[in-house]
């Protein structure tokens, strides 16, 4: 194993450490407010930024404030449901139970998170390097990052090749 395989133990484990310090519960509901927060500033922040053309005359500016209101606006809400939903997981005894699922959250995120940076430096020259070829976990992450080619639209998948 060289340098890079560390790196992804390192990424993997690291995700698997805060998810197993956080529990699923809180990392699930953590990723839907994330996922929500996107899905309500892009439907919104047209309309908001309406709202906003007294005060602010650049309109990319508008755009721009409509979006990271909503945005952190959503996170806020999600943070305060994630910590209510936390403190019941708490006091409910269920608390061993979801850190080990989390445990498994986590390892899957670290490797989903390991298989997009693998996906990304195909856009590099990267995988040219000596290193690439010495890795002994690189190969296993390729073929993770090829699955998730497949699930990209066939104009932005055509710019990864393997």
């Amino acid at each position: 194993m060289i340098w890079v395989d560390y790196a992804i133990l390192a990424i993997i484990g690291l995700s698997a450490l805060i998810s197993i310090w956080r529990g699923l519960i809180r990392e699930v509901l953590s990723l839907l407010a994330w996922i929500l927060a996107i899905l309500v500033a892009v439907t919104f922040m047209r309309p908001l930024a309406d709202l906003l053309t007294p005060y602010i005359s650049v309109p990319s500016a508008r755009l721009i404030i409509a979006f990271m209101a909503l945005f952190i606006a959503t996170l806020l809400c999600g943070a305060l449901i994630n910590f209510i939903i936390g403190k019941l997981v708490m006091s409910s005894g269920l608390s061993g139970t979801d850190r080990v699922l989390g445990i498994v959250f986590g390892t899957a995120r670290g490797a989903l998170v390991v298989g997009v940076l693998v996906l990304m430096a195909r856009l590099t020259p990267l995988p040219q390097d000596p290193w690439w070829e010495q890795s002994v976990l690189l190969g296993r992450f390729e073929a993770m990052a090829l699955w998730l080619r497949s699930y990209l639209p066939p104009e932005v998948a055509a710019y990864f090749t393997f």
